[in-house]
Parts: structure tokens; sequence; C-alpha cells
């Protein structure tokens, strides 16, 4: 299978493509982030453990629509249609909505969710064309949060964004089910990445990236007539 993943240098979108990677069906991965010495690391430890797959890498900053053109560009030079497209992306200030910084907002709708609305409809005509009947039979995975369905204290406009792709992604999998394309929201709560290093907080009392992408894993093994619309995970002792 064709394989883009965004965010995909560390954390959940690393996860994802290991998880894949690692079923010896050899795909093909499109990866990016905006970090490059991040994601060649990535792309040469998952092509290293590997082999079987081959692993493509292009920085891009996902708040940039240009940038997100170019990526597309790049990836239909390469293949002629995506099989599974996860929106990863994201990015996280904590805050109030009151009290936060100006700007914050923007900058969080353009990561946590413009990227995913321009990306997607970016990628889908490949997916629709494929096929113009029953549509490609492709899947799209919104890497959403627990915070997209409760509010946090300091989540201030990250839980707005997150609620905002929680939205785009329950419109989308109405929009593509004439296509044969399938839709996953994905909520997780905490789980141990990057961003929790250094925060004090015991690996043990959270989950970890790879339970995230063995749910997403096995949402993309279904027989075309089933879907898996939502997956929520929490750690076993509840949110943080």
């Amino acid at each position: 299978m064709n394989i883009v993943i965004t965010g995909a240098s560390k954390g959940l979108g690393k996860a994802i493509a290991e998880a894949f990677a690692k079923d010896g069906q050899g795909h093909s991965f499109f990866l990016c982030a905006r970090n490059a010495a991040e994601l060649e690391a990535t792309a040469a430890d998952l092509q290293g453990r590997f082999p079987q797959n081959k692993v493509y890498t292009q920085t891009c900053d996902v708040s940039d629509k240009t940038a997100l053109q170019q990526f597309v560009a790049w990836i239909n030079n390469q293949v002629a249609k995506v099989d599974i497209l996860v929106n990863n992306a994201g990015i996280y200030l904590p805050g109030s909505a009151y009290g936060e910084d100006d700007g914050t907002l923007e900058k969080m709708m353009e990561v946590n969710l413009y990227s995913a609305y321009h990306l997607t409809r970016m990628i889908l005509p490949g997916m629709i064309n494929n096929n113009p009947s029953t549509g490609s039979g492709g899947h799209i995975f919104n890497i959403c949060s627990i915070a997209s369905i409760i509010a946090y204290p300091n989540g201030g406009a990250y839980s707005i964004s997150k609620f905002a792709l929680y939205g785009f992604s329950k419109n989308l999998r109405e929009e593509m089910k004439p296509h044969g394309i399938k839709v996953t929201h994905v909520l997780p709560g905490a789980a141990y990445t990057d961003s929790w290093s250094g925060s004090g907080i015991d690996p043990k009392r959270i989950m970890e990236a790879a339970d995230v992408a063995q749910m997403v894993y096995a949402a993309a093994q279904l027989s075309p007539q089933a879907c898996v619309e939502e997956i929520i995970l929490r750690p076993q002792l509840g949110d943080l």
C-alpha cells in the first residue's frame, strides 16, 4: 500500500509507520515533518529494520498550504494513488481561551485543522478517480484527541482546534461513504511521546504510542464493507 503520514518523525506518527512497516507486506511510505534531521533518522531506522518497505521523506510545514501542495505533487510524481492517509501532525500550546496569547487560536487551527483539511482535499481526487464507480477503497485516519470531546483545564485553543478536527472528520465520513473510502476518527488520551518527556509523569501512568498505532493498524485490516468510525483510547487509570 501507499501510505502517507504527517508529523511522522516521532511520536504517534512514527509509531503508526512502524506498525504498518513490520507487517511484512512491503509498503511505500511517504512521510513528512518539519525537522529534516529527525525525519531522516526515522526513515533510516524504519528502512534498516524493515527493508521490504520503501520509505520516502520530505520536510514540510503542514500549516503552509503551498508546502502541502508541493508535498502532494511530490507524492503524485511517484505513485498513482494513496491508499492510506494519516493526518497526524499537530501542535499543543497550553492556555485558556480568555488568557492565551493573541494568535494562539490561529496557530492551532492552521496546524491541527487546516493542514488535515487541505491535505485531504488534495489527496482525495486520486483516491476517488482510481475507481469512479466505487472509489479506491482508501482509508483516512484523522488523529484527533480526547480533547476533541471533553474540555480540559489549559486546553484553550488546542481543544477548540481538536473539536474542529473531529467535526471535519465526522462530516468527511458521511461524504466518503458513496466512494468506498473509509474515514476513522482517532481520539487518544495521554500517550507517552516526546511532548511528555521532562513532564515528570511516570511513563507507566499513560499509554504507549504503540498502543494507538496498533489500533490504527487493526482498523485498516477490515473487509471493505466494515469501517471503524471512531477509536477512543484512554490510560487504564483514566485521564490526567
